[in-house]
């Protein structure tokens, strides 16, 4: 494959720039993979850059599965109404309800678990692993770990991206936020499930 022809295909494959990708490529001496990586920790460190800004425009977009027993709401924030009209910040949104519809996330993020919900959690991964004999201080990091995985399942941002396991939702969205220039933020969602 020419140097061109890799240029387009990370540029199709991230979204990003064609000197970023260029410049990427350089540095990991033409391997695309490594490349890729070093685009998304760009990505993550200009989406940091943005996240103190105010995303107060955006859509509320829905989805709704082909058997019609699933669907979702959901309001997705970006800082200008020229960016919430892109085709691009649109589907982001299509791709986000879509992961809701499939993933069924209880929360936007970590922070909208309540403590109360975490040390029940906590509480009973402990006690099912002194149960299996495992001393206290063992019992206490397989918690930890275990409440780790717990809001990998309840979390939306935490949860890996149903298109892309390799990624989670908080990964996708820095990655737009890298392509798009804007801070981007979940602000709610509602899911509908037929007879839940």
């Amino acid at each position: 494959m020419s140097q061109l022809e890799l240029i387009k295909k990370l540029r199709a494959a991230t979204g990003a720039g064609m000197m970023d990708v260029k410049k990427a490529l350089e540095e990991a001496d033409w391997d695309a993979d490594k490349a890729i990586q070093i685009l998304r920790e760009k990505g993550a460190v200009k989406a940091a850059k943005k996240a103190d800004r105010e995303a107060s425009e955006g859509i509320v977009t829905d989805y709704i599965h082909h058997n019609k027993r699933v669907g979702v709401l959901l309001e997705l924030n970006c800082e200008t109404d020229f960016v919430a009209r892109t085709d691009d910040f649109q589907q982001l949104g299509k791709d986000i309800a879509m992961h809701i519809a499939m993933a069924a996330p209880k929360y936007v993020s970590v922070d909208e678990v309540p403590a109360e919900e975490l040390e029940k959690e906590k509480e009973i991964y402990r006690q099912a692993a002194l149960n299996e004999g495992k001393p206290e201080n063992i019992a206490e990091k397989i918690a930890e770990g275990r409440i780790k995985k717990y809001l990998q399942e309840v979390v939306l941002l935490e949860q890996p991206f149903v298109k892309d396991d390799k990624i989670t939702v908080a990964e996708l969205i820095q990655q737009a936020i890298g392509k798009i220039g804007e801070n981007i933020k979940v602000r709610r969602f509602c899911r509908f499930e037929l007879g839940a």
